[in-house]
């Protein structure tokens, strides 16, 4: 197929895994379905967007690999915008209101009181040229609502089956503020049409809005796109995720050590029916891709299950993978290092900790002298390779008549001061025949 689907974060905040999952959603379906990718700034809100943020955005979805084919930024299409708003005026869909904010707030207890809907019961379409000339002499500026049909708007979605609202149980939306500027809608669906996107696939949190949308696109004289509404990803315990909630934006989890692949499995299959497991790209994830697959539920962000896909995807990595990062972070060892540790790897940051068991300086931890001399006694000359563990372990255990745990136990303490650690066979050539003899002393090396 041909067509255009969109993702349209707003430079508020940083993107958080719920606005990424989003973008993934919509990148893997223009990808299997040969679409196209549009990547729109939504910044009409101009006292609280801000660069840092778009550039954090693009940074964040280049990280995870999510390209796109079309960019604009809403803030430079103010010409499309009022161009949109002057057809529905003139086809007597957007009219002038002037009720102010604590006017309305009143209206709406006294409809709750009265066990009433809370909905705009449209006084402004009584108000004569003379009401309106009088109140804007007072001072009054108005703002623009889009008048409903009062009807029920019916699509099919691609998630969630036949919808159907009745646009009388909504008020009329507000489009444009009494200062001129737009809100979030009357903009989005303009250039929706402008761009003619085919599909929106979004959050189930726009169903409602839908509902106005579609009579907008109507109203416009334009193709309505086809929607698709997906249950929203929240926190472990159920809450719902935010910008503001910075444990969880892809800035803090890159950080964090997260790597993007492990992130882009995440955020493609949580939520589905399918297994959230590796797969080795975007294409593979994007091959998989069916709407199909996507829960009704809500799909929980579990950071642990997030942490134990990063450390199977790292466990995976060949050396070539991982090169200049770890060189970049003064990661000696090359490929023998990084198949030594990578089992014991949740984070690549994790390696740095591991790499000053071979780098030291260790202090090491010695439960019997007479043991650890005798295992210095039998340590072999260089070179060393995975096999020399084996041959002096052997070699010791002889000697001090030792097996098991009481063997291997007290030599990787007195080499790594540690309970637990990587491989010692793979350890071993690491450290060196002259770090393990002062180890074995007791000497910090």
């Amino acid at each position: 197929m041909t067509g255009l689907v969109r993702f349209a974060p707003s430079p508020t905040g940083l993107l958080h895994v719920g606005n990424a999952r989003t973008a993934m959603l919509n990148f893997l379906f223009a990808k299997k379905e040969s679409a196209r990718f549009f990547l729109r700034i939504d910044d009409t809100d101009t006292e609280r967007s801000k660069p840092e943020y778009e550039a954090a955005i693009l940074e964040d979805l280049g990280w995870l690999g999510i390209t796109h084919d079309l960019f604009a930024r809403q803030v430079e299409r103010a010409d499309a915008h009022r161009a949109a708003a002057e057809k529905l005026k003139a086809a007597g869909r957007l009219y002038p209101a002037y009720e102010t904010a604590d006017e309305l707030d009143r209206r709406r207890k006294r409809q709750i009181a009265m066990h009433k809907p809370p909905v705009y019961d449209r006084a402004a379409l009584a108000l004569t040229d003379a009401d309106r000339a009088k109140l804007e002499a007072e001072g009054r500026k108005p703002h623009w609502r889009f008048k409903l049909s009062n009807s029920k708007v019916k699509w099919r979605d691609l998630l969630r089956g036949d919808v159907e609202i009745d646009t009388a149980t909504l008020s009329d939306p507000v489009l444009i503020r009494e200062d001129g500027r737009f809100l979030y809608t009357l903009p989005s669906v303009a250039d929706d049409v402008d761009f003619e996107v085919s599909h929106i696939i979004r959050g189930e949190d726009h169903v409602t809005n839908t509902a106005a949308q579609i009579e907008i696109f109507e109203a416009l004289g334009a193709t309505v796109p086809l929607f698709a509404h997906f249950p929203l990803l929240i926190g472990a315990g159920g809450e719902a995720l935010s910008k503001r909630l910075g444990s969880l934006s892809l800035r803090s989890l890159r950080e964090d050590g997260i790597e993007a692949l492990a992130l882009d499995c995440y955020l493609a299959k949580t939520g589905t029916s399918d297994p959230i497991e590796l797969r080795p790209s975007l294409d593979a994830l994007a091959t998989e891709f069916s709407f199909e697959k996507i829960g009704r539920a809500p799909a929980h962000f579990v950071p642990d299950e997030l942490t134990a896909l990063n450390a199977r995807l790292l466990h995976t990595l060949p050396f070539e993978a991982v090169a200049p990062r770890l060189a970049a972070t003064g990661i000696g060892g090359g490929a023998a290092f990084w198949d030594a540790v990578k089992p014991n790897l949740t984070r690549l940051s994790d390696a740095a900790d591991l790499w000053t068991l071979v780098s030291g300086p260790v202090a090491p931890v010695i439960e019997s002298t007479a043991f650890a001399a005798a295992a210095a006694e039998h340590l072999p000359p260089e070179p060393w390779s995975e096999a020399t563990w084996l041959a002096w372990t052997a070699a010791v255990g002889t000697a001090t008549g030792t097996k098991g745990r009481a063997l291997f136990h007290p030599l990787r303490l007195a080499l790594t001061a540690r309970e637990h650690g990587p491989e010692l066979k793979k350890l071993l050539p690491l450290i060196g025949r002259a770090k393990a003899l002062a180890r074995l002393k007791g000497e910090t090396a």
